[in-house]
């Protein structure tokens, strides 16, 4: 293995960091060689670093303005009324953004890579709209409290992934099928959701309209710290399901061939993908496109064959907490944060629509 010149010189300090001829880092340590490749890991480096940039300039935008010096001082220290604008009533939301972004584009990155396709997203194949089906049903019929609708939102979602499934199946479950599938039942969900707000009182249906739009000013560190350990374990459950998810990319052949059983890794991966998208819509509702199109960015920004699933994560953070921003700071009369993802994604399912065309020519 040979090292190229260019990146030689490349370390922290007098430490350089080889990178050979096909673009991977040489790390080695105690006579073990471990090869990463050199993009993926700055991409996901300066990925981590714009979300935490824009993370403190977002904490530090408001009617009270302060500069990153400042949000510092308040995060570290008691800085009187900086830090009470700061910690109690900017942090939440921003968490928020990044932690519920963060789900969103890892559940993206599972689903289109189990599809193989870039429109095998939870809110195209119908997943983000069960949750929210199952959210309204506890919401408007039994008057659930947050967490029982954070149960309806899961067995909604999850009870949609379960007929998708079935209704998909011909002696397995093949990418196209199972997204339009999904594409009616989510046509039939829509319908539903839309007759379960008719029937409710004027306020009930008022106040599910503007949480169904997606929004995250109505969330508290309540909110955030009941949702966080569960991201938590499902964090943990992907990265136990990716090795099988990558075999799956493979194809089925290989993927029986390496040991794997098909049909209970795909299985596992849509109840993982489905319990990411029910958290976060049952707190803020359902948040369209982000699962569309962040893990499509950080797969072009990557450069490589597969989805990366951590910079999926780490796309969305930064999708949603700049949709975020914009809906409270840019655009008038400060609109539900899913409003601007909408328009944000439909903008973006056309350029990838016409992206597809155009490879199809």
């Amino acid at each position: 293995m040979t090292t190229s010149n260019a990146p030689r010189g490349a370390g922290l300090g007098r430490i350089p960091i080889p990178v050979d001829e096909d673009g991977y880092v040489r790390l080695g340590r105690w006579g073990a060689l471990v090869r990463i490749r050199a993009r993926p890991l700055v991409i996901t480096a300066s990925l981590a670093f714009c979300v935490l940039l824009i993370a403190l300039v977002a904490l530090g935008l408001g009617d009270y303005p302060l500069s990153i010096p400042q949000v510092l001082s308040a995060l570290v220290s008691d800085q009187g009324f900086a830090t009470r604008i700061v910690t109690e009533w900017r942090l939440p939301r921003v968490v928020a953004a990044l932690a519920f972004g963060a789900a969103l584009g890892i559940s993206g990155a599972l689903f289109q890579t189990l599809t193989r396709n870039p429109l095998g997203s939870p809110d195209v194949i119908g997943f983000s709209t069960g949750a929210y089906t199952g959210s309204i049903i506890v919401l408007t019929v039994l008057g659930g409290t947050a967490l029982l609708q954070m149960a309806g939102a899961l067995f909604g979602g999850l009870a949609t992934a379960a007929i998708v499934y079935v209704l998909a199946w011909r002696r397995g479950v093949q990418g196209f099928r199972l997204i339009v599938v999904g594409i009616a039942v989510t046509a039939v969900l829509s319908s539903l959701n839309t007759y379960l707000l008719l029937r409710a009182s004027t306020e009930l249906a008022m106040a599910a309209s503007v949480w169904g739009a997606g929004t995250l000013s109505l969330v508290s560190w309540t909110d955030v710290i009941g949702s966080l350990p569960l991201l938590a374990v499902l964090g943990v459950a992907t990265v136990v399901v990716t090795p099988a998810l990558r075999q799956l990319e493979l194809g089925d052949d290989a993927a029986h061939a390496h040991g794997v059983r098909t049909e209970a890794s795909r299985l596992a991966v849509l109840v993982v993908g489905v319990a990411l998208i029910a958290v976060v819509t049952a707190i803020t509702g359902p948040i369209a496109f982000i699962a569309l199109a962040a893990p499509q960015i950080s797969r072009r920004l990557a450069d490589g064959a597969g989805i990366p699933v951590l910079a999926s994560g780490l796309t969305g953070a930064l999708l949603l907490l700049l949709a975020d921003v914009l809906a409270q700071h840019v655009v008038p009369g400060s609109v539900p944060v899913g409003v601007v993802t909408v328009v944000i994604g439909g903008l973006y399912l056309v350029s990838l629509l016409v992206h597809e065309a155009r490879k199809q020519r």
